[in-house]
């Protein structure tokens, strides 16, 4: 059997799918009515593997995992590195100040886009966010050094 790309990316994605259901196993699932804090992430976990299998069956029509072409591999990495970055910096800095930084450095360093948009974007994205998830749904955003 030659392995192909959808069979990697099944394969990884049930692996990962199993690692977070594991990981919320200690959190309580609740019922429909009253749902738990673990709830949410074993139902995207189920899915995930799920979804993970149906593209692990069909993969025999993907291309090879021998033939990709790896030339982008290093734009994948920075992206990778920024966001590590900004996951690191999240708890410390808070959602404003991190995803502001985060928005702006993928768009310079990244996609090399003019530095004074790039700000403007990631401001105004930013605050957009931030209205949306912790104003209008209120939902709990790491508030950082901006404390507000």
């Amino acid at each position: 059997m030659t392995l192909r790309t959808d069979h990697a990316a099944g394969l990884f994605f049930i692996a990962l799918g199993v690692l977070v259901f594991a990981l919320s196993g200690d959190l309580p699932f609740g019922t429909i009515s009253s749902p738990g804090a673990g709830m949410m992430p074993k139902l995207m976990a189920g899915l995930m593997i799920a979804f993970a299998v149906a593209i692990f069956a069909v993969g025999h029509t993907s291309q090879r995992l021998a033939e990709i072409d790896w030339s982008d591999r290093w734009h994948a990495l920075l992206v990778v590195l920024i966001t590590a970055a900004g996951i690191y910096a999240y708890q410390r800095l808070g959602f404003l100040v991190t995803m502001s930084l985060l928005v702006f450095t993928l768009l310079v360093i990244v996609e090399r886009r003019n530095a004074l948009i790039a700000a403007a974007y990631a401001i105004g994205l930013t605050l957009f966010a931030y209205w949306l998830f912790g104003k209008a749904l209120k939902a709990p955003l790491e508030r950082g050094i901006l404390w507000f």
